[in-house]
This record gives structure tokens, sequence and C-alpha cells, in this order.
């Protein structure tokens, strides 16, 4: 574990020299993630000024919600979203050959090496948003409900990183993960949306086999009703199914990978 730590140091440090070497592109990102922010607050700011409850929610509710799913995305984004995008490519040009040789895990390579520093800004930009949903949050809010409230989000964004990589270990088969990862982008938008305006099979699947509700809704849950040991009993263990399924699914994948070698 000592050695992985050590590890994922030197990749920040690299990530972050990287970034800062590339100014341009590092304020872009921050300003393109400010707008997709934006867009995500105000559209709920919209529908409240025509309603007062979605799905049982009222607005100061939705807030918690909303500025939950946007510190998943920021960890997403900081911590997997240049590993994702590479991925493909290296599978199908051979470079993934470097990561086989390394005397370390492969998926922790194709997980964790690159940080996305100049995504970094921008989790920090969500984090204070959450922050400021909680505090004006109008029922009072415990330190241990709020401290399982984060838990459960790290939770959720590591939950979401299975399941896109689920939809990217195809590629050793496929030698394209551009459909399959279209699907996933279309599925992942019920993230950002309340699980009980889902109704039937619908929310089932999104508690069950595509478990998105798990991801940012049902954290939400936890602060507005309560922690019950089904609940997370019920999102721990999908969570350890699903990484349980991801992993033997990559090494089923390395098994048909032809390298650059072969």
């Amino acid at each position: 574990m000592l050695r992985y730590l050590r590890l994922y140091a030197n990749c920040l440090r690299f990530s972050f020299s990287k970034a800062l070497e590339f100014r341009l592109d590092f304020f872009f990102r921050v300003v393109m993630d400010c707008a997709f922010y934006a867009v995500q607050l105000a559209f709920f700011a919209v529908l409240y000024r025509h309603t007062a409850l979605l799905a049982g929610w009222n607005f100061d509710q939705v807030l918690v919600f909303v500025a939950g799913f946007l510190v998943v995305d920021g960890l997403h984004m900081s911590l997997f979203s240049n590993n994702m995008w590479w991925f493909p490519i290296y599978v199908n040009r051979g470079d993934f050959d470097y990561y086989l040789v390394r005397p370390a895990s492969a998926l922790f390579f194709v997980g964790f090496r690159e940080f996305a520093a100049n995504s970094f800004l921008n989790l920090v930009i969500a984090s204070g948003i959450l922050a400021w949903a909680l505090a004006r949050y109008p029922e009072p809010l415990g330190f241990g409900t709020v401290l399982v409230y984060l838990a459960l989000l790290v939770n959720g964004t590591m939950l979401y990183w299975v399941l896109q990589m689920c939809a990217i270990i195809p590629v050793f088969w496929l030698h394209s993960a551009r459909g399959l990862l279209d699907s996933f982008w279309a599925a992942g938008q019920m993230i950002g949306r309340p699980d009980k305006i889902f109704r039937g099979v619908a929310r089932t699947l999104l508690v069950t086999a595509l478990p998105f509700s798990l991801i940012a809704s049902v954290p939400a849950h936890v602060v507005f009703e309560g922690l019950s040991l089904e609940r997370l009993a019920h999102v721990l263990g999908v969570t350890a199914l699903a990484f349980a399924f991801m992993v033997w699914f990559f090494r089923r994948g390395l098994r048909a990978y032809s390298s650059a070698s072969s």
C-alpha cells in the first residue's frame, strides 16, 4: 500500500508540473467547468420557479443534491477523466505494453496515473458550492450525518469510475469503445437527476444493475432522511460487486490484448 501511495504522489507531482506548462488550457478548463456548474444550478432554479416540489424534494434539498453531484463530477474529472480518455488509445496503439512491464498493477496505472490538475481548481469550487448548500439547509445537520454523506459521495465517485471502466474495457475486443462510451454518457445523465423522478423498472435498474442513482441521489437521502443499515449495506454491496466484476472483466480483457510486439 505504501508503495502505491508513493507512486501516486509522484504521479501528482508530474501532473501538476505538466498542467502548469499549458496555462491557457488550465484556465480554459476552469471556465468550461464553471459554465457547466452554472447550467446545472440554473436548470433547477428555473424548474422551481414553476413548482415547489420535485419528486418530493424542495429547492433546498435539490440544491444539496446538485452540489453533491458537482463534487462527484469534480472528483471524477480530477482523478479519472484523463486516464479514461487515454486508455483506448494505449490499447489500440500497443502502448499498453508500457503498463504491463511495470512492477505494479496495470489497473492502478490505467486508473490513476494521470491526475487532471487543471480540473482540481474546479473541484475546490464545487466543494465550496456544496459547503454553501449544506450551510443554508434549513434543518440542523449533525457532524456525523455530513461525514457519512461525504463518504458516500467518495464511494459514488469510485462507483462512477467502475461503471465507466466497464464501458471502456470492451476495447480489448472491439478496438473502439466509442459506441459504448456514448451510451455510457447518455445513461450517465441520470446521475444529475433525483432518483425519485423515475418509477418502476427504470428506478430499480438505477439502484441495481445500472446504479447511477447510488452516486449522488442516495447519498442525498442520507442528509434528508437519515442513514439506515439497509441503505448503507445496499450501496456498499452494489459498489463491491461492481468493482469485483470490473476487475474480473479487466483481467479477461488482458488475455485478449495483442501487444505491439505480437
